[in-house]
């Protein structure tokens, strides 16, 4: 309320004209901080700084190839696309794979390793620090998107690099607002000079309207919030490993991963979106049916995201909910696990 009555409902205009207010400026100091950067660059959401930031870097840097994980965001993929420059494709995670495209290309050639931390659907994380050590062998950058990390990992909240003591090995690390922060936007953080390239030519960040202070105040009291305070996160954990250990008991097959999302395999379209609807109309609750082609055929899924305001009784809920519908289906299960 305060912001809004002394900068306005509105940012007004672009950031390089009349859009960046003290907030803006507040925020992005907030958002260097949690990476331990010189500097970062605020952008109206997660989708546009991928894009905007991919983009103009790898059209930007002359004869750059960008090294894209095979599981990369769309928005990853688009920005990269969009740059024109050389493109090539690695395994899902596949540091054998990475490295013999790596090695096939000239040490002084300009290179970008794309990949993100938390993949969403699998929930299954990058070797961060070992794509750091096929870097610095191959002259190479990197780039790492934190969006499903951030907020939710590290002492101060800066995601997976920051848990693993790899922030500073980084060349770009990007991350959203919208999540675990509770907002809007999206960001990268870097060097100054990088980020100042990214705001001088992407359009991306140039032709767009600001976010609105407010929202840049609310998102900056956000990080300050949870750099400092670990109830979020601990309790995050332990809604996480209690509906793990439900689904177990009850033998439904669930992914198993080191992070929090929890994808439920049901293995066929039609049950899987049946189930989903059913959730909703007849439970209130709310959970995403995963269909091709966003996972392959046979693998959909529900993805469950618990969250720290979760309670034993809303699980109880979901957990007979769940078993309930499993038998409407005649769905297979898992051994049970012994309470």
């Amino acid at each position: 309320m305060r912001c809004t009555e002394r900068a306005g409902a509105g940012a007004g205009g672009t950031r390089n004209i009349s859009g960046t207010t003290h907030d803006h400026v507040l925020l992005e100091a907030e958002l260097a901080d949690l990476h331990g950067k010189e500097a970062a660059l605020l952008f109206t959401s997660g989708y546009v700084s991928n894009w905007a930031s991919l983009s103009t870097l790898a059209s930007g840097i002359p004869n750059c190839v960008v090294l894209s994980d095979a599981l990369n965001h769309a928005s990853m993929i688009e920005g990269i696309r969009h740059s024109k420059a050389k493109r090539t494709i690695w395994k899902h995670n596949d540091l054998a794979d990475l490295e013999a495209k790596l090695s096939s290309l000239p040490l002084e050639q300009p290179k970008l390793i794309a990949f993100e931390s938390v993949y969403s659907m699998d929930a299954d994380i990058a070797p961060i620090k070992e794509i750091c050590d096929l870097a610095d062998c191959y002259n190479a950058m990197t780039y790492l998107d934190e969006v499903h990390a951030v907020g939710i990992y590290g002492p101060r909240a800066g995601g997976i690099a920051e848990r693993e003591g790899l922030m500073d090995r980084l060349t770009v690390i990007e991350g959203t607002l919208g999540k675990a922060f509770g907002v809007v936007g999206g960001y990268i953080a870097a060097s100054a000079e990088l980020c100042d390239f990214v705001r001088s030519f992407a359009s991306g960040f140039i032709f767009t309207t600001a976010l609105p202070p407010a929202v840049a105040a609310g998102a900056a009291a956000s990080i300050r919030h949870l750099k400092e305070s670990q109830a979020e996160r601990l309790a995050h954990r332990a809604r996480v490993a209690e509906v793990r250990t439900r689904l177990d008991q009850i033998g439904l097959h669930h992914i198993e991963n080191p992070s929090h999302i929890i994808p439920v395999l049901v293995g066929d379209p039609a049950r899987c979106k049946f189930i989903s609807d059913m959730l909703l109309r007849e439970y209130g609750i709310y959970i995403q049916p995963i269909n091709y082609p966003t996972v392959p055929k046979g693998s959909e899924r529900l993805r469950i995201t618990p969250s720290p305001v979760h309670t034993t009784d809303n699980i109880d809920r979901l957990i007979d909910a769940l078993e309930d519908l499993w038998a409407q289906c005649a769905l297979a299960r898992m051994p049970l696990v012994a309470q």
